[in-house]
């Protein structure tokens, strides 16, 4: 009788918030397992939006907050590790940057160094969106946390929001990491308005030069140390997306470099996806401010992609060797989703156009960029306030 009355009691705690946020939660776990969009991420997400929005009697919630305890049952359990990996020392994002550092092959890009200049190009929506947020009547500080969802880049923007401390955090998390699962979804029609069939189906031809071993190990040392000056904000994710790929180039710590890009990153991302979860509760999430943050991120990447589109369509008019537009849009940073959306639609208009060298090499300085992006972001909202 005593179970029967305490799911009697639960059933009154049900509001019509937490059905909502029910269903958000099953059309993330519907798309990472029926769409198979980046299911080590969007899964988690899902099933923990679920999870903590389960009714829970609000008194005990009230009286553990009061009392300074931990929360009850499941929500208790997020917190605990929202507040170790994500609120307290950006724990899970410096990590799962070790892993993403040792995934990447700098090899396009060290072949052809202008590539940077496209991942350069492809910040334009962040800064975009930080002048709309403003005008939004966001302060500066949740504008800027909300302007750097345009990084296409998580662990860089619940880095840079938890530095600048934003009330906003759950909702950027949630954008940030949502947007680029949905990548396949959000870039081929951005990407076709932005481009003609003839620019789509440009060939461009891959001269891969040998890169030395000494170059490969010199490049993360070096770049971290550039960082520093130029972003002095950014060098700990810089540090550690770095430090993952000296551990790949290195040539001596193969096992290790293996579990870093496999154990170590899959494990982060599926407690980084749950812990996620935890600021994704129906009271604070269901806001008009966090539809808007969500539309502005979706901007954010909007003109991101157009922003590297359009310099390569620039460049075009004073170059010899034309540019396919399209590798510009590679350059958001979303490693490597952007990458094979480009190179599956240079496939799609012309079946013997590889773009896949390009646009990796476009899609890895997007990952320098945005995370230089984000330092400067940091740097310039601390000058201001």
């Amino acid at each position: 009788m005593e179970q029967l009355k305490v799911l009697i009691e639960n059933f009154d705690f049900i509001t019509w918030q937490m059905v909502v946020m029910w269903a958000i939660g099953g059309v993330l776990i519907y798309l990472a397992i029926a769409k198979e969009m980046e299911p080590t991420l969007l899964l988690p997400m899902g099933f923990g939006a679920i999870l903590v929005n389960l009714p829970i009697n609000p008194a005990a919630i009230e009286e553990a907050i009061q009392a300074g305890e931990h929360l009850p049952g499941v929500q208790g359990v997020l917190q605990t590790l929202f507040d170790i990996g994500i609120a307290g020392a950006e724990l899970f994002p410096l990590m799962l940057f070790i892993g993403i550092g040792a995934m990447i092959d700098f090899t396009p890009l060290l072949t052809n160094p202008k590539l940077m200049i496209f991942g350069a190009a492809a910040q334009f929506g962040i800064f975009f969106t930080l002048a709309l947020a403003s005008l939004l009547g966001f302060d500066l500080k949740d504008a800027a946390s909300i302007a750097i969802i345009g990084a296409a880049d998580g662990p860089t923007s619940i880095f840079v929001a938890t530095k600048l401390g934003s009330k906003y955090l759950g909702a950027i998390m949630v954008a940030a990491y949502s947007y680029m699962a949905l990548v396949p979804l959000i870039q081929p029609p951005i990407i076709k308005l932005c481009t003609t069939k003839a620019e789509r189906k440009i060939k461009m031809q891959y001269e891969g030069k040998p890169v030395s071993k000494l170059t490969k190990i010199l490049f993360p040392i070096v770049v971290t140390m550039i960082v520093a000056f130029v972003a002095p904000d950014a060098v700990a994710l810089i540090g550690f997306l770095m430090f993952g790929n000296l551990i790949r180039e290195c040539g001596v710590m193969q096992s290790i470099s293996e579990t870093a890009q496999n154990a170590l990153a899959n494990l982060i991302t599926i407690f980084l996806g749950i812990t996620i979860a935890s600021q994704m509760k129906a009271a604070d999430f269901l806001q008009l401010d966090t539809l808007i943050i969500i539309g502005l991120g979706l901007i954010a990447f909007i003109f991101d992609t157009f922003g590297g589109i359009m310099v390569a369509k620039v460049m075009n008019l004073f170059s010899k060797k034309k540019i396919n537009p399209m590798i510009g849009a590679a350059g958001i940073s979303a490693f490597p989703m952007s990458a094979r959306v480009v190179h599956k639609m240079g496939l799609e208009e012309d079946n013997q156009n590889f773009l896949l060298m390009h646009s990796i090499g476009v899609n890895v300085s997007g990952q320098i960029a945005s995370v230089i992006a984000g330092g400067l972001i940091l740097a310039l909202v601390q000058a201001v306030i």
